[in-house]
Order: C-alpha cells, then sequence, then structure tokens
C-alpha cells in the first residue's frame, strides 16, 4: 500500500524555513540564494560548517565560455549578483507522480533523489577576485545530506564549486568574497571558529556582512557566546529547520549522528524538540496517530513535547482521518544487544565494511574493477540492491549467479532477430539491460571483496563468539578470544565492541574479568583509551559487577521499611542505577535465542532470528511484535521491568472509528539514537509475514562501530 501524495516535506525537499532573529516570517533558501547566499560544501554529520559566499563582481559569466555552460544547464536570470540554478527546469515528482511508496507521495520523488531533479534550493553564483584563486576550504567530513538537496555535481563550476578536503581555513585572508554565511550545528566550537573568523577581519580593516544558520535549530547559548566575543552586533543569525531526509521509500533519517552522544551519554536534552518538532511535522501531513507506544527515558520526554505541540496546534489535524495507524518510540539504550552484533545481511554488510553514509556508499578500486572510486545511491531504485539487500549474505551470491545466467540470457535474445526487432530491442530494453549490469558487477565486486575482508579477520569464528556470548554458552572460551583479539590488536573498535557485548550479555563483568581486559587493552592500544572506559561505564556499555550482593543487601534492608509496592519500585530504582542489563532473563521471557532441531534453514527463515543466522532475534524487534499482538505493554510488565522502564513505557490509544484497516496496518517506528540495517531487515521480514508495512524513523542509521567511535575518546 502506498500513502496519497502529499506536499513535499518542509524539512527535506523545500530545506525548511530558515527563521531570522528579527521576528519575521520565516525565509526560505530560494530567497536567501535571491539575497546572494549560497553554499559549496556539506558535512557528514549533518548540515554543518557551510561556508557560503557572495560574488563580489556583478556579471554572470566566467571565463572560458561560462555564460554557455549556464544557459546549458537551465539557469534563469536574475539580479547580477545572484543567478539561479534551475537543473531540469522541473519537478521530477510531477513527471512521474506515479510509482510511489509509501513515503514517495510524502517527500516528492521517489527516493529524495534531489541530485537530479529537484530545484529547491536556488543557488547563488560567484567568482574569485583573483585569477585561479578557489574559495576557502571545509573540513575533511563535508560531505553529508546536502549533497541530496544541492546537485553540486551537475552544476556548472563557475556557479558552485564542489568540497574540497583541505580543511577550513586558519584565518579570513585568503577569503575574497564581501558577504559569508555559515550554515551549522548550533556547537559552542562553532560559534569559536566563527568569532575568530570575524576578529580577523575586524583586525585587518576588512569590512563584511555575516550570517549564520543554524540547523536544525538554533539555541540561546550559541548566540550568548557571539555576545561574548563582541561579535553579535556583527553577525545575524537564522535557523533552517532541516528536520527529515528521505533516504528510501520507507526509511527516514533526521541525520543526527551525534544524538546518541549527546543524550545517552552527556545527558544533553538539545535534540529532544527536534525529535518532537519532526513527529508533528508527520502527524500534519498524515493526520493523529491513533495508537501510540513507546518506552525509555528519551521516547517519554519526546512523546510529551510532542503532544504539548499538538496542543497547541490542535486545529490542524483536529477532524482528519488517521493515515498511519501506529507509532513507535524506542530508546536505543532499551537494546544495546542488536546494535553490538556483527551483521549477516547483506545490506548491514555494506554498512560494517564500507560505511553507507546518507543513502549513499564510495566503492573503491577493489570493487570498480578500475582504478576509480565511485559513490553509489543504495535504495529501492536499485533494482538489484533492492531484491539482496534484506537476504542473509549466504544466499546472496547465488542470487547474483542466476541474475547474471538471466542478464545473460536476455542478451542473447537478440541473435535472430529481424531489423524490425532489433530495433525495438536497442530503444525499449537495451539501456535497462546495461544499467542492470552495471548494477550487478558492483554488487558482485562488493561481495567478493566483503569475502576477502571477513575471511581475513576469521569472520566465522568471531560469528561462533558472538553467538556463544548470546547464548550463554562457553563464556571462559569467549573471554579468552577476547584477550587474544586485543593481544593481537586486530582493531581497538572491535575489541571495544566484544568486551561490551561480554559486559551486557552477562550483567556486567566480575571484577577479575574487568581489571584484566581493562589492563591488556590499555596496554595494547595505549593509555590514552582511558576515559572511553569511563564513557562506556557511565553509558552502561561497559560494567563491572557490583563485589559480593552489596546492593542487593542495601535493597532487602530498605524495603523492610516500606511497603512491598514501594520495595518494587525501590528495587528498580536500584537496578537503573546500577545499569543493569538483564539481558539473560528477557532473552527467556521472550524467546530472544530460538531453539530448532537441527540447522536453521537461512534459504527459507521462519522468524526474524535469520538476520543473525538464527541465533538471535532483536530485542527492539522483538518487543514491537509482541506489543502489536496485544495492543499495548499488557502482559509484559515483567520485560518492562526488566528494562528498567517500568514507569517510562506508555500508550495512548484513541478511538479508531476514523482509522481505515489500511491505515491500522501501516507502522511508523522511530528509533532515537540510532538504528541498525539488520533491525530494519527484520521488520521488513516481520511486515511479510504479518501482513504490515513499516516506516522506519531514525536520529541517524548505525552499527556496532559507530557505536563504539561515539562513545570513543580518541578519535580515528
Amino acid at each position: 500500500m502506498s500513502l496519497p501524495r502529499r506536499r513535499p516535506l518542509p524539512g527535506a525537499l523545500s530545506a525548511g524555513p530558515v527563521n531570522g532573529t528579527s521576528g519575521r516570517s520565516g525565509k526560505s533558501l530560494h530567497s536567501l540564494a535571491g539575497d546572494g547566499v549560497f553554499p559549496y560544501a556539506a558535512k557528514s554529520a549533518g548540515v554543518d560548517q557551510i561556508l557560503l559566499s557572495r560574488r563580489v563582481e556583478q556579471g554572470g559569466e566566467g571565463r572560458g565560455g561560462a555564460g554557455r555552460d549556464t544557459a546549458a544547464a537551465g539557469v534563469r536570470r536574475g539580479p547580477p549578483e545572484a543567478a539561479a540554478v534551475w537543473p531540469g527546469g522541473g519537478h521530477s515528482s510531477e513527471r512521474r507522480a506515479e510509482d510511489r511508496g509509501p513515503l514517495r507521495g510524502l517527500f516528492g520523488s521517489p527516493f529524495g533523489g534531489l541530485r537530479e531533479s529537484h530545484p529547491a534550493l536556488t543557488l547563488g553564483c560567484h567568482r574569485p577576485s583573483r585569477s585561479g584563486e578557489r574559495p576557502p576550504s571545509s573540513t575533511p567530513r563535508l560531505r553529508g545530506p546536502l549533497p541530496w538537496l544541492f546537485p553540486i555535481g551537475r552544476t556548472p563550476r563557475s556557479y558552485l564549486t564542489s568540497p574540497c578536503s583541505r580543511g577550513w581555513p586558519e584565518t579570513s585572508s585568503s577569503i575574497c568574497w564581501s558577504r559569508l554565511c555559515f550554515l551549522v550545528r548550533p556547537r559552542i566550537k562553532n560559534m569559536r571558529y566563527i568569532a575568530n573568523l570575524v576578529n580577523a577581519d575586524k583586525l585587518a580593516g576588512r569590512t563584511r556582512k555575516y550570517k549564520v544558520i543554524f540547523s536544525p535549530q538554533k539555541f540561546y547559548a550559541c548566540e550568548m557566546v557571539l555576545e561574548e566575543e563582541g561579535i553579535y552586533g556583527d553577525v545575524s543569525c537564522d535557523e533552517w529547520a532541516f528536520s527529515l531526509l528521505p533516504l528510501d521509500v520507507d526509511l527516514l533519517s533526521m541525520e543526527l549522528p551525534e544524538f546518541f552522544r549527546d543524550y545517552f551519554l552527556e545527558g544533553d536534552q538539545r535534540w529532544i524538540n527536534t525529535v518532537a518538532q519532526a513527529l508533528h511535522l508527520l502527524s500534519t501531513l498524515y493526520g493523529p496517530f491513533p495508537n501510540c507506544y513507546g518506552i525509555g527515558r528519551c521516547a517519554k520526554m519526546s512523546y510529551e513535547l510532542w503532544r504539548k505541540l499538538e496542543d497547541e496546534e490542535d486545529g490542524e489535524t483536529k477532524g482528519r482521518r488517521p493515515e498511519i495507524g501506529h507509532i513507535f518510540l524506542l530508546d536505543r539504550d532499551m537494546d544495546f544487544v542488536t546494535a553490538l552484533c556483527s551483521q549477516v545481511v547483506y545490506e548491514g554488510l555494506v554498512d560494517d565494511t564500507f560505511r553507507i553514509k546518507c543513502g549513499s556508499v564510495d566503492f573503491g578500486p577493489e570493487v570498480t574493477s578500475s582504478d576509480k572510486s565511485l559513490k553509489v545511491l543504495l535504495n529501492a531504485e536499485d533494482k538489484v540492491f533492492n531484491e539482496i539487500r534484506n537476504e542473509h549474505f549466504s544466499n546472496v551470491f547465488g542470487f547474483l549467479s542466476q541474475k547474471a545466467r538471466n542478464l545473460q540470457a536476455q542478451y542473447d535474445r537478440r541473435r535472430g532477430m529481424d531489423i524490425k526487432q532489433m530495433k525495438n530491442f536497442v530503444s525499449q530494453e537495451l539501456k535497462g539491460l546495461k544499467q542492470e549490469h552495471r548494477l550487478l558487477s558492483l554488487h558482485i565486486g562488493a561481495c567478493e571483496s566483503i569475502m576477502k575482508k571477513k575471511t581475513k579477520q576469521d569472520f566465522q569464528e568471531l560469528i561462533k563468539t558472538e553467538h556463544a556470548l548470546l547464548e550463554g554458552f562457553n563464556i571462559r572460551e569467549s573471554t579468552s578470544y577476547i584477550e587474544e583479539h586485543i593481544d593481537r590488536q586486530v582493531s581497538p573498535i572491535e575489541s571495544l565492541r566484544l568486551m561490551c557485548l561480554l559486559s551486557i550479555t552477562e550483567n556486567g563483568l566480575i571484577p577479575k574479568d574487568y581489571r584484566s581486559l581493562k589492563t591488556q587493552y590499555l596496554q595494547s592500544y595505549g593509555p590514552e583509551h582511558l576515559l572511553t572506559f569511563s564513557n562506556l561505564r557511565r553509558a552502561g556499555l561497559l560494567t563491572e559487577q557490583a563485589p559480593g550482593d552489596t546492593l542487593t543487601a542495601v535493597e532487602s534492608k530498605v524495603s523492610k521499611l516500606v511497603t512491598d509496592k514501594a520495595a518494587g519500585k525501590i528495587t528498580d530504582a536500584f537496578s537503573s542505577l546500577a545499569k543493569r542489563s538483564n539481558f539473560r532473563a528477557i532473552s527467556k521471557k521472550l524467546n530472544l535465542i530460538p531453539r530448532v532441531d537441527g540447522e536453521y534453514d537461512l534459504k527459507v527463515p521462519r522468524d526474524m532470528a535469520y538476520v543473525f543466522s538464527g541465533a538471535y532475534v532483536p530485542l527492539s524487534c522483538r518487543i514491537i511484535e509482541q506489543v502489536l499482538e496485544r495492543r499495548s505493554w499488557q502482559g509484559l510488565d515483567e520485560v518492562v521491568r526488566l528494562l528498567n522502564c517500568s514507569e517510562l513505557a506508555f500508550t495512548d490509544m484513541t478511538k479508531e472509528d476514523k482509522a481505515s484497516s489500511e491505515s491500522l496496518r501501516l507502522i511508523l517506528v522511530v528509533f532515537l539514537g540510532g538504528c541498525t540495517f539488520s533491525e530494519i531487515s527484520a521488520l521488513r521480514f516481520l511486515g511479510r509475514e504479518k501482513g504490515y508495512r513499516f516506516i522506519f524513523l531514525t536520529t541517524a542509521v548505525t552499527n556496532s562501530a559507530r557505536l563504539m567511535e561515539a562513545m570513543s575518546e580518541v578519535k580515528a
């Protein structure tokens, strides 16, 4: 099923409102471009530190016939200081209104394919003041969601320069424009950098105009820093509400990879409002959600703030027919185990091996069989990828082999054709066959590269150890394997991941093992990792069991002084304080470790456990399955208590009179702190089995390596 068409999402296609400090109505980036503001780079951690500039000289043409290039690119003539680029001259979302998935009507083009089709942002033009001079460079990580919005590769160089990787300039002497605009995350360090740049201009006697655009929202603390640095009066501050980015027909990302560390480690609640605004936007577009379920402190806070926004603007959704029947809000710290396990579905392995960023991946020469790397968009538009993305890796080679034979058979059909048949074949089928052949070649190369890397790392032994930890068998052997992994210095991130998995599945390490593993790790990888262990302990990822039964003794003494009901709450409070995982008890309650006779059939999977080779059903996915069956948390009280969330699980059900049976099969799952491709594949499988259609909204797509890097104080 698919949802009806909707107007483009403000936070994605039309880039969201840019609200200024003057209290005037919000500007879009169209108007900013019309004022001569335009970007040239983007950051992988989201929208961050983008230096924008304005052409000093009048006239749209640069050297070497740039004017002809401009005309060819479909540039509309405007004010001499800011020409506007309109790639393709129209919306592909209007031309391709049919063939839409559940989110295609919301986001215009099917996959947010803004590189090709969407002129949502007008880009100003510029020309360096000195021949051959390049604009100031950006940080090496400036490759993120903005390339989805700004078609850099399809824009003439005289109008928009490509990102470069030399880093931001330390001084402003190399910047030759009369206006500078910074598109930044609301971070104190970014404000310090901008202040240094502006103050350097003042000392040098340069006069410019400065604009700072905060995304996704503006914080008072940042403005205070600008005021402390003495430049608040020299800059104008705006806000760009960039909240949602469609990565696929069923996947939305807020592109906030910093959310996990900020909230779950630092306790920073700055992004709660951003989540609430995103939910409010979706409810505005698709009507109220009849059934809301959530678990976790962050989920509850986001839900409560979202409801406040709904109450303030009650008229927008009142009386509307719901189009999404259920919504789940889940905190990442409810299920660390799933995020720490090695992924074995194809899309997850590609992410673990090559790092999928904002829905695309860079395949190196070892995959492309050439001397160049290639950036590939991975979504449902790639027909080959769409068929294998959710498959266990052991099935992928067989599928690709069969696909290659079928493709060859289609090519062979041209033999014996007459002229008319050959003409039809060339005009109608050949282009599609060549595209499919190219994609097939890339995915075969990716599989071969994955096989080489995993064979080199002894992947089978690693998976065997993980399964033993999940099942609770051979813990001593698993601990020895982790020690050997550390001593061989295979990877600091991998070693940390295995230690955390051991800690969570065993409800903390015994003091002897904790000290031994920590000492070996610091000796092997360096004492600079000491603060990382502190972070992991605070987040509950790597903990030490309390000596003896200290907590239990304190609990029992306090319990004697209060009623039984209060004693239960005190026990829960102690469990939360100690960051207990209770994984073994939860696993038994929810049957997370399937018991099968013989070998698990990965070709015809029977349950969601196939995403981990039949060894483990993702906890987050099992919770969703159980709640959907019960339509509430009723009967899951013990599980909720073991998750230390007795006061943090909530259900909000309204009358379903207006909700159609079709909308009740459509489910929005919100992951706060990131979700993995394994969880997405598992829920897609559950949807096929039960007749549901899942849509995923996440603060960012994550995996075990990203989780460990977020906790690490040693940056790669």
